[in-house]
């Protein structure tokens, strides 16, 4: 047995979410719905603009893959993260936090910049919108993979945010080619549509010539990735690039194609209050199910499930007993 279930990758932020209205994107020109990096004075700008107004903050280690594999293991998964952070305040609050969720962390040396942040504004809809200052995450370099860590994992799981420079997009290359050279199954999430958009030649650089295992995305993304119209047209060019892939569709749940079939699993009714890391959510809660010898049909049910109480509350993150709930509702040990 592999001393961890999931091994995972990408930017290292802290997250600091917020409420604002619609009049607070629009007065500052801010593009709705979208990842935008923006450099670090436009960030304090806004935060500064917000913490006048005394709007309440919510703050926790994040960045795309991190909040999925804090889900893993919250639900019972052995975890690890590789990012890089620096020797800041902000950087010992990622550290700490992520730790306190049960993940390992492998970071050979902090950085003498500082750490990425996530402005993450939530509208009255539940829409997400981010500002980030990705820091000392664009410094990370190959020596922050632990290999011993990678080759004793079951799955190696890595964010597309990673492709938006080419340092990056190298570091997870290779790492998704050790991970293949030593029998770890890879995974790999879309991450956005902007990026799909404009980063795919890098996308397909991470993929390499022989594919991964898994790929997460959402139909804008399946669609903009394949260069086509339909789920249909996706679903068939996805194959090209992964043996598996899942397809999640909102509150219309997720297609899944488990090498096989291709399965439409129903999602689950919620009153959606925030969207943010609900894609992360159903990633890590996919992973744990399949770590814990579940079909992709049953892993897809529970990861619905798991990701409609995401969106039921305010954060990226699930209370506790919401984590344990969910594993007797579903009977998963």
């Amino acid at each position: 047995m592999k001393k961890y279930n999931i091994y995972g990758m990408g930017a290292a932020i802290v997250d600091t979410e917020v409420v604002v209205n619609d009049s607070f994107i629009k007065e500052n020109d801010i593009g709705k719905g979208l990842m935008t990096l923006v450099d670090a004075e436009r960030q304090k700008y806004l935060i500064d603009s917000l913490t006048t107004q005394r709007v309440p903050v919510k703050m926790s280690c994040g960045g795309s893959a991190c909040n999925s594999v804090v889900a893993a293991s919250m639900f019972g998964s052995t975890a690890f993260f590789s990012g890089k952070v620096a020797d800041d305040e902000v950087g010992d609050f990622f550290v700490k936090d992520l730790k306190k969720s049960g993940v390992d962390f492998h970071q050979v040396d902090p950085s003498s910049g500082v750490t990425g942040k996530c402005l993450v504004m939530v509208t009255p809809d539940a829409e997400r919108t981010m500002n980030t200052n990705l820091g000392a995450s664009l410094e990370l370099t190959y020596r922050e993979v632990d290999e011993e860590a990678l080759a004793n994992s079951e799955w190696l799981y890595i964010e597309g945010y990673v492709v938006t420079d080419n340092q990056r997009t190298a570091v997870a290359r290779d790492a998704m080619q050790f991970a293949k050279d030593n029998g770890v199954k890879t995974s790999l999430s879309l991450s956005d549509p902007f990026v799909v958009e404009v980063f795919s030649d890098n996308i397909k650089t991470i993929i390499g010539d022989d594919g991964l295992d898994l790929i997460f995305c959402n139909g804008d993304e399946a669609r903009s990735f394949t260069g086509t119209h339909t789920i249909e047209a996706a679903t068939e060019g996805l194959k090209k690039y992964a043996k598996t892939f899942v397809i999640t569709r909102g509150p219309g749940g997720s297609l899944v194609f488990d090498g096989n079939n291709l399965i439409h699993t129903d999602g689950v009714l919620a009153s959606a209050v925030d969207t943010n890391g609900a894609g992360d959510m159903f990633a890590g809660a996919f992973l744990h199910a399949l770590c814990r010898g579940k079909g992709f049909a049953w892993a897809a049910d529970f990861a619905n499930a798991a990701s409609s109480r995401v969106v039921s509350q305010f954060g990226p993150r699930i209370k506790s007993i919401e984590y344990i709930s969910l594993k007797q509702q579903f009977k998963l040990d």
